[in-house]
């Protein structure tokens, strides 16, 4: 818009005078047109603004909503274990392992989903083992929603030799394990857990969800 059009108004006669206020009033409506345009702008532009951050927002919520009652698989890892006994012969345990957790459970159980899973560790004597297991998780313990309890059995390789009794009912490396474990939801998506390894010691490990 060119503003000096406010100062450009002929003297020469009357009539043109007379033009002057009339010419004015184009003017300013012009310029309450182009603001009234201009704030029209502005709003659509905040109102798009703000339609763009509603999928963000969504975004963020979408860990949660993605696993509720929903299959999901868990990424486990077991850095170290903490032996009840002190005994020269254990060594440093770790565990990596992936676990399948469906929702739903026999009604008898009271669970809240049923899991199965496979994990390779070196166990306490620096022996390669692996677990194969299958078992329930309860949800909500104490009446928090970030706490859960899960107990797995189920088929236990590589303790052998001098450590075959170990492990019940070891016959060649092979025997069953009972697991019970608890643990925390960090976020939707990680958790800190502690499993219990029979009356030999406490395993630690990250869970990630995906």
């Amino acid at each position: 818009m060119d503003w000096t059009a406010l100062t450009k108004f002929s003297h020469d006669d009357g009539c043109s005078r007379n033009a002057a206020p009339g010419r004015l009033s184009e003017i300013l409506a012009r310029t309450g047109a182009a603001i009234a345009g201009l704030s029209l702008a502005l709003c659509a532009g905040a109102a798009q603004a703000q339609d763009s951050q509603a999928p963000a927002e969504a975004q963020a919520q979408a860990p949660a909503d993605r696993f509720d009652g929903k299959p999901f698989w868990e990424l486990v890892i077991g850095p170290f274990a903490v032996h009840f006994s002190n005994e020269s012969d254990h060594k440093h345990v770790f565990l990596l392992g992936i676990e399948r957790n469906l929702p739903g459970a026999p009604e008898w159980s009271y669970a809240d989903a049923t899991i199965w899973g496979f994990s390779a560790f070196r166990n306490s004597f620096g022996q390669s083992s692996a677990y194969a297991y299958y078992g329930f998780r309860w949800d909500n313990l104490f009446g928090h929603p970030n706490w859960y309890a899960k107990i797995s059995g189920g088929v236990i390789y590589g303790y052998k030799g001098e450590y075959e009794d170990k492990v019940p009912f070891n016959h060649d490396g092979f025997g069953l394990g009972i697991i019970p474990a608890i643990g925390y939801r960090v976020t939707p998506n990680d958790a800190v857990q502690i499993g219990t390894l029979g009356t030999a010691g406490l395993i630690f490990t990250y869970n990630r969800r995906f």
